[in-house]
């Protein structure tokens, strides 16, 4: 009785480190992706839905543009839409960026005008959090929700081999006992 207690045990916090690496991926602006914003009233259109989101550190942003660019900027060449040496350049039509450290990222377009017109966005990325003392509630609504917009897209990315290698051998250990 006591080894398969200690089997589910190890079972259990193996599903709980790897739930833990869990990272998504969005699509920047949503199902109408990185696109000069139609009119003037919708010149706020990428933080609107940057704001209805909670982005967390590993998470990625897709960006799909026809005969655009996307870059990465500091909070000056934001607000002035202009840089001389942006953090990032792309202009492959298909670009994920990886959010690699908390705080703010700032992104705009790299075709003259477009930012003016409000292709730009900012990012907010969550401090890292602690893990939490009982399992979080169920986020399959808020999943489907943004599943439905083809916006967000989840995955799961392991820490490396060393956390695969480790796990196996706590249950090959436990399972020996």
């Amino acid at each position: 009785m006591g080894v398969q207690k200690i089997v589910l045990l190890s079972i259990v916090v193996i599903f709980y480190v790897f739930s833990l690496v869990s990272c998504t991926e969005f699509e920047a602006g949503g199902e109408n992706g990185w696109i000069i914003p139609q009119s003037s009233n919708q010149s706020d259109i990428f933080n609107q839905w940057a704001s209805k989101n909670r982005f967390k550190v590993g998470d990625t942003i897709r960006f799909k543009y026809k005969k655009d660019s996307v870059l990465v900027v500091t909070e000056d060449e934001y607000k002035k839409c202009q840089t001389t040496k942006p953090e990032l350049y792309s202009n492959h039509d298909d670009t994920v960026f990886k959010l690699d450290r908390p705080g703010l990222f700032y992104f705009i377009s790299g075709v003259s005008g477009h930012c003016e017109k409000g292709q730009k966005m900012i990012i907010k990325v969550m401090e890292v959090e602690s893990p939490p003392q009982s399992p979080p509630p169920s986020s399959s609504l808020a999943a489907s929700t943004h599943k439905k917009n083809n916006a967000v897209r989840k995955t799961s990315r392991f820490l490396g081999t060393g956390l695969v290698t480790i796990s196996i051998l706590v249950l090959t250990g436990f399972s020996a006992v």
